[in-house]
Formats: structure tokens, sequence, C-alpha cells
């Protein structure tokens, strides 16, 4: 039972939560809540250590490292090496989205089609803990593949001016580019990819990025079924 906050263990949870520095050197990462934990176990990923309030350690030590609004009764340490590898015949690539929560949502919309993902360099943490909380879960589930290795052909996702992604071959192996909503897509890979839009007969000038990423993957999906 852990009952002191100069605790090892406890100090390395507090790095892993507050700071990527110390995930990318460690090669570690930390998971809150008991349905993150839940979903590791399932997915047959062993903790490294793993906290349960009133059982492992005293709750209110837990609750003062915790970064939730309600305070988790489990925190589980894991190793990143032991998360899902291997390509998908269907990717979503993810081009400097900065914000965690869209990372994670992408995950998570990811897990959903059976597709991987692939992280550019400048994109937020998916390993941070508001992207681990947007994922629930599924990045226990969905392989993260080197942008390098991102499958079959180059679909760029652009708000206007591309071919309307209902005319577009999916056929698999198929990567759909998401850019972040401001800056998008650089030109580089543009030129080198299949330019698609999703016609929005409504008044918005675009989709928010978890939301294009959904409706692609639906897209690939549904055809593929048909």
């Amino acid at each position: 039972m852990i009952t002191s906050r100069d605790n090892d263990t406890l100090k390395l949870v507090r790095k892993l939560l507050g700071q990527r520095k110390h995930r990318d050197e460690s090669g570690l990462f930390a998971a809150e809540g008991e349905d993150l934990v839940e979903a590791a176990a399932a997915a047959g990923i062993e903790p490294v250590h793993l906290l349960v309030a009133g059982d492992t350690i005293d709750e209110p030590l837990l609750a003062g490292v915790s970064t939730l609004p309600h305070p988790a009764r489990a925190i589980g340490v894991y190793r990143r090496a032991d998360l899902p590898a291997g390509v998908r015949d269907t990717c979503l690539a993810l081009w400097r989205l900065a914000d965690p929560g869209n990372v994670g949502a992408l995950i998570r919309t990811a897990d959903a089609f059976g597709a991987a993902i692939a992280l550019s360099g400048g994109c937020a943490d998916p390993l941070s803990p508001k992207a681990l909380r947007a994922s629930v879960g599924a990045i226990f589930r969905v392989p993260l593949v080197g942008w390098e290795v991102a499958p079959g052909r180059r679909i760029a996702l652009i708000a206007h001016g591309g071919d309307p992604l209902a005319d577009v071959d999916l056929a698999p192996p198929v990567t759909f580019l998401l850019g972040a909503e401001r800056a998008g897509l650089p030109d580089e890979l543009l030129t080198t990819s299949h330019m698609a839009s999703i016609l929005l007969p409504g008044d918005a000038e675009s989709l928010n990025v978890a939301a294009a990423g959904a409706i692609a993957l639906y897209e690939a999906s549904r055809r593929g079924r048909s």
C-alpha cells in the first residue's frame, strides 16, 4: 500500500501525466480511470504499475495526482511498446493535429472502422491524458503506424476544391490524409495525393477534422460492404 506522496511509483505517475518529455524518454504512459484500465486488460496489455484507490494506494494520494475533474480511482502505467502494431488496409494519417482531443477522437473512430492511425511530427501526443480519454480505450486496440508506411493510395481531404469524396476510388489499401483545421495540408502532400472534398449541403464552411475523418472511414466501409 502506497502511503507517501514521495513514493517512487507515484512520482513516476506525476511525471507521465504531466509532461510528454517523460513519456517519450521512458517509453511509458499513464492511463487514468477504471474504463481505460479495463480496456487495456481486455486487450491483453498488462500494466507496469497499477494504482487502485484503497487497495494499492491511499485514496487521497491517488486523487492528488489525477488530472480528471472527478479523480480517478485507478491509474495504470503501460509500455508504449506493448501497444498494437502492424499495418491495416485503411489508415487515417494525421498531419500536425495539435488538439489532443481530436487525435483521441480519431483513434476512437479508427477503432470503430478497423483502421490504423499514422501521426506526423508535430501532432499532439496520443498518449497524453486528454487524448487517452478521448480515445475511450481505443488506444489499446488501434495500431499507430509510421507516417512512411501508411498503406495504399493517399486521399487528401480538403475543405473545398477536391473531387467529391463520393466519386473517388476508395478501394483498399487506402490512406486518408487529414490536416489541422486552420493550416490544412502542405503543398508537398497535396501534390502527391488525390484531393477529395466532402460536399456539404448546409451552410457550414467546413467540418471539424474528427467529423471529416469519421465520414471518410464510413464511406470507405460502406462501399466495402456493398
